[in-house]
């Protein structure tokens, strides 16, 4: 069988598989979150300390802890009509609480978390480390970023200055500020492991009680070893000289407890959308609309198609949306896509992300490369269409199938038991030059969920696979011999 070069990271979420993936932090005792204000930035000489026996320089992070600390908030949310940290549950009616870290972004009180921290919350309570308690009311929120916007009526309060994530470097060293566990204001240090990480976190977790469109989800994480722990969501991550360089959201764990990495929003991207939030109380996104293959089956896709992913420098192209604003600038299949703004990209999860800090109606400049040969263009981005004409516009169920090139049948109690799976679609057939078969797919592979939602029947399947067509589709997949894989077909930007 061939080998698929798929790498999920592991992570603890409610997907009902026994998948290790990517989990937000636990609201029940934390989340995190992180903001700057527009102030000149205090710029901290990265002062060190000797070890006297060893004579080796050590970073001081002192002064970056004092002027950042007081900056970091923690957030009390109670939640009502069934919402609990793990889901929703539309039968039971009770009061719960949970908590997580905000960062001050402003003196007069606007504060910026994580979506995931306040989104089911019916009351939000928000504590400063001087311990005076203020209610806060919510702004806008931003699934597709899992940001989210809150305010205290207070004045003359000690605002984060914001960094420029764009010159973070791997192996610098950074501080992680938070409520962990809900003990108080807590410091963790670590260097900077990775960037524009995607870990296929956002818009993973199922929502009964509402239809949020996360066809524009923008993962482009920070990766960090500094400790983060449930409760630390929406709290901050900075640098030596304590500007904001992000906000805390994610670990990679099999407990839910730290167990190594640590992923936080980059704050260029924070920037665009709390001012949108606090402007328009939501988020107003221009779409390119192109789609590429994802971080995890870009190269196998690219092989299939007789292209050497060494030899790939940006983005490859894999479609392009009829009336889309890469169309009208004449973007073609195949053509890739070299810099935007004049900065280059290196990935998708780079472009996806710097579209995301752009308005409709943005003139963006780009480079692409076609036929070995480099044009330019300007793209006049387009506004993401509502949710009435999105429906109208989605893709039949038959035009899904044939986009993964796949046919399924429900998959009996025995074959349960073999793969040890409590739901699941088998594929019966792969089609050629389906997504399937370009990733290695085989006919005999279970499909056990998409996007987080068991899948048991046909129904099932077919309602999961229109639901997914608003994000990415995310299929938990048991290839025939036993391995599990997590297979992530990107819908774009």
């Amino acid at each position: 069988m061939k080998t698929i070069a798929i790498v999920v990271l592991t992570v603890v979420i409610a997907a009902g598989v026994s998948f290790t993936t990517v989990k937000l932090m636990e609201r029940t005792d934390a989340q995190s979150g992180t903001g700057g204000d527009s102030r000149s930035p205090v710029h901290f000489a990265s002062s060190r300390t000797k070890d006297a026996d060893t004579g080796i320089d050590y970073p001081d992070f002192t002064q970056a802890a004092e002027r950042s600390t007081p900056q970091v908030v923690h957030i009390k949310v109670q939640l009502t009509a069934g919402h609990t940290n793990s889901g929703y549950y539309p039968s039971r009616q009770r009061l719960a609480m949970a908590s997580g870290s905000g960062v001050l972004i402003s003196t007069n009180g606007f504060i910026v978390t994580n979506n995931h921290v306040v989104e089911d919350a019916s009351a939000i309570k928000v504590v400063l480390t001087d311990k005076r308690t203020f209610a806060a009311k919510l702004i806008g929120r931003d699934p597709n970023t899992d940001l989210a916007l809150i305010k205290i009526e207070a004045s003359g309060l000690n605002a984060a200055t914001f960094g420029n994530s764009d010159e973070v470097r791997v192996g610098q060293w950074v501080l992680a500020i938070g409520y962990p566990f809900s003990l108080n204001t807590t410091v963790t240090a670590g260097i900077v492991s990775a960037k524009e990480r995607s870990i296929g976190i956002i818009g993973n977790k199922e929502r009964l009680s509402e239809r949020q469109n996360t066809g524009s989800a923008v993962e482009a994480f920070i990766q960090t070893d500094a400790a983060i722990n449930p409760g630390n969501s929406g709290g901050a991550l900075i640098n030596t000289n304590g500007e904001l360089i992000g906000i805390n959201a994610a670990i990679a764990s099999q407990t839910g407890s730290y167990a190594g990495y640590g992923f936080a929003i980059p704050v260029n991207l924070v920037k665009k959308i709390v001012n949108d939030l606090r402007q328009f109380g939501t988020v107003k996104r221009g779409l390119l609309g192109v789609s590429f293959p994802s971080p995890s089956t870009e190269e196998e896709v690219l092989r299939q198609r007789g292209i050497d992913p060494g030899k790939v420098k940006g983005v490859y192209i894999t479609g392009v949306q009829p009336g889309s604003a890469a169309a009208a600038a004449g973007l073609q299949e195949g053509d890739i896509i070299k810099s935007i703004d004049s900065n280059t990209v290196n990935s998708s999860v780079e472009l996806s992300e710097r579209i995301a800090r752009h308005h409709p109606n943005d003139k963006v400049p780009i480079t692409y490369q076609r036929n070995g040969k480099q044009a330019d263009a300007t793209v006049i981005l387009k506004a993401q269409a509502d949710e009435d004409v999105a429906d109208r516009n989605r893709p039949s169920i038959d035009d899904i199938y044939n986009k993964l090139g796949a046919r399924f049948a429900p998959l009996n109690d025995l074959l349960k038991q073999r793969y040890q799976v409590n739901s699941g679609m088998m594929v019966t057939a792969t089609l050629r030059g389906g997504f399937f078969e370009q990733i290695g797919v085989l006919p005999g592979s279970i499909i056990v969920s998409i996007n987080g939602r068991q899948t048991n029947t046909p129904y099932e399947l077919n309602s999961a696979l229109m639901d997914a067509t608003r994000g990415t589709v995310r299929i938990a997949c048991v290839m025939p011999d036993g391995s599990k894989v997590l297979v992530n077909l990107s819908l774009g930007a």
